[in-house]
């Protein structure tokens, strides 16, 4: 009862005081008709909270969002479920679903008579920043009718919200992009590095002796039988710069590392949409997604999860080659932030040999100084990556994704190959 009483609204307190007043004053004067109007005025609050608490047990609700995943800057929808499980009728309820700030304002709803059957309540977001934001608790403040108590309840827990970078869809792709060099669907063998051509096991009844490797056999003093080669597709690495220091206006929808982190993004999609074994790779070299071939849409959705939860790394350097950012046959894709002499040598020596190494060099100057010219320090860089056989594109703040990748294209449609790679 004292948790009840906590609940009172100041009309309800006030009712009650008076009445507590009028008993008072009922026993000194020694009146019964006041003593009547008192133990009514005071059973009034007291049994109005007793029929809200009891009223808040009785409410169901639950929580659906949708789309399961929803684009920064795009609308997604919110719809509340509510109804009431038990006889006691419930009086007016507000309702409040606690939202973070980057998913708009808090959404109030104001219910009157709830019924048994379930009734429905939405509402939009619009989220502006990728992330995982987590919507609620909704939490429900329940009146009695005559506005004497209110008491509180969280009626649905937390909902987590994966709020995915914007995809562009492109079109083309760079010559021998994901498939090593070759057409697309093609298998190659191993050749000159990786895997030896030749792998033996210990001969099986049954085996075809023609396939006996007799420099082995010989060696082991038992007989050894031939593997078939094993065939293997190339990919595509796609490595994404996400330090903090190499970008400008981390944290902000509209900075240098969202924009790279929306051409990863896309880049990764259209590739595997297109059948490619794709791997997403961050500055250490550490894979964050890998894509086998034909993923499909669920494929899609690891990459769009993996780069919503991406946050700023605290490192100053590249250190591509501290993690397994090494894939036989794949192609280099670097989406590169501000990247010094140090770091084009880390990407040098970490650049897979006879395959095509692309770069998309972000200009974070421009982020700073719309409309200017490229900096000297990101015209210095391209000149390095282009001297160590990277195909460079240099992208600034307003940079359309679908037309820098049309230009990688055709980059590396107007380049021949040479030894050792793409120069």
């Amino acid at each position: 009862m004292p948790r009840a009483l906590s609940g009172l609204t100041t009309r309800g307190r006030c009712l009650l005081a008076a009445g507590v007043a009028a008993a008072v004053c009922a026993v000194v004067l020694d009146e019964r008709g006041l003593l009547r109007v008192a133990a009514f005025v005071v059973a009034l609050p007291l049994l109005a909270a007793a029929l809200t608490t009891a009223s808040k047990v009785r409410i169901g609700a639950r929580r659906t969002v949708t789309p399961e995943r929803v684009p920064a800057g795009g609308d997604g929808d919110v719809s509340l479920d509510l109804w009431r499980t038990g006889r006691l009728p419930a009086g007016e309820i507000l309702l409040e679903d606690r939202l973070p700030h980057p998913l708009g304002p808090r959404p109030r709803f104001v219910v009157e008579r709830l019924p048994h059957h379930p009734v429905t309540l939405r509402y939009p977001i619009r989220p502006g920043m990728r992330g995982v934001h987590r919507i609620g608790t909704l939490r429900a403040t329940i009146t009695d009718p005559f506005g004497l108590c209110e008491v509180d309840r969280d009626l649905v827990p937390p909902s987590p919200v994966v709020v995915v970078p914007r995809v562009t869809p492109l079109r083309g792709r760079p010559d021998g992009a994901g498939t090593g060099g070759v057409d697309s669907g093609s298998i190659r063998h191993h050749a000159g590095q990786g895997d030896p051509d030749v792998m033996v096991r210990q001969y099986r009844t049954g085996d075809d002796m023609r396939k006996v490797h007799w420099r082995s056999t010989a060696r082991r003093d038992e007989i050894m039988v031939r593997v078939e080669e094993r065939p293997w597709r190339g990919g595509t690495t796609v490595l994404l710069d996400r330090r903090g220091a190499a970008h400008h206006g981390v944290g902000h929808p509209d900075g240098s590392l969202e924009w790279a982190v929306e051409f990863a993004a896309s880049v990764c999609l259209h590739l595997s949409g297109a059948g490619s074994p794709v791997r997403l790779a961050d500055e250490r070299g550490h894979v964050l997604a890998d894509l086998a071939d034909g993923a499909g849409p669920a494929g899609g959705g690891v990459v769009l999860d993996a780069l919503a939860a991406l946050q700023p790394a605290h490192g100053r350097d590249l250190a591509v080659s501290s993690g397994p950012v090494h894939a036989q046959g794949h192609e280099l894709i670097a989406v590169l932030g501000t990247v010094g002499a140090q770091g084009v040598a880390e990407l040098t020596h970490t650049r897979p040999r006879g395959a095509p190494s692309l770069a998309v060099l972000v200009d974070t100057t421009s982020w700073q100084q719309p409309g200017g010219k490229p900096a000297a320090a990101v015209t210095d860089t391209a000149v390095l990556l282009r001297a160590a056989g990277w195909r460079v594109v240099v992208a600034g703040r307003h940079a359309d994704i679908a037309d820098t990748w049309a230009q990688l294209c055709r980059a590396t449609a107007t380049t021949p190959a040479r030894a050792g790679g793409f120069r």
